[in-house]
């Protein structure tokens, strides 16, 4: 089984609008999932830009999603801890929550939004790291979805 990630301001493989980049209002976007695997305990979410010069880079990580919650809002706040045991990590930007496309101009770069259903709370503190992100979901992954977005700076 696959999760299918989608989301209200882009369709997979289109663009993201700027709005939701460093070149405009820097917001998360809204995401949606519409599977919900047996044994889930939480929702993790990252987004990287596997294109970045310098090698993949982490625009936002986010975990601790409980399974009754099936989609997120645009515009989170950019802080380590949300409500109901949301906690966000330190993006490669060196925040907490969202970093929007913010790659050089003239090149597209391909931004992936990953989901796991977990089958387990992780024991991450709020504004974690990336190596602890990926060691907590090691062995913990119950299925897995991606939606991919595109931006071009003009």
């Amino acid at each position: 089984m696959v999760i299918r990630l989608t989301s209200e301001v882009f369709e997979e493989g289109g663009s993201i609008p700027s709005k939701y980049t460093c070149d405009s209002d820097n917001i998360s976007p809204h995401l949606r999932w519409d599977t919900l695997p047996e044994r889930t305990i939480s929702f993790a979410i990252v987004c990287e830009d596997p294109d970045a010069p310098e090698g993949t880079f982490t625009h936002w990580m986010i975990a601790n999603i409980t399974p009754d919650i099936m989609e997120l809002p645009a515009g989170l706040k950019k802080e380590g801890k949300l409500g109901n045991g949301i906690i966000q990590g330190i993006n490669d930007f060196g925040f907490p929550g969202y970093g929007g496309p913010c790659n050089p101009v003239r090149t597209e770069h391909r931004f992936i939004f990953k989901i796991y259903a977990l089958d387990t709370t992780l024991n991450l503190s709020p504004g974690f790291e990336f190596a602890d992100f990926k060691n907590a979901l090691d062995e913990n992954i119950l299925d897995e979805g991606l939606l991919m977005g595109k931006y071009k700076r003009e």
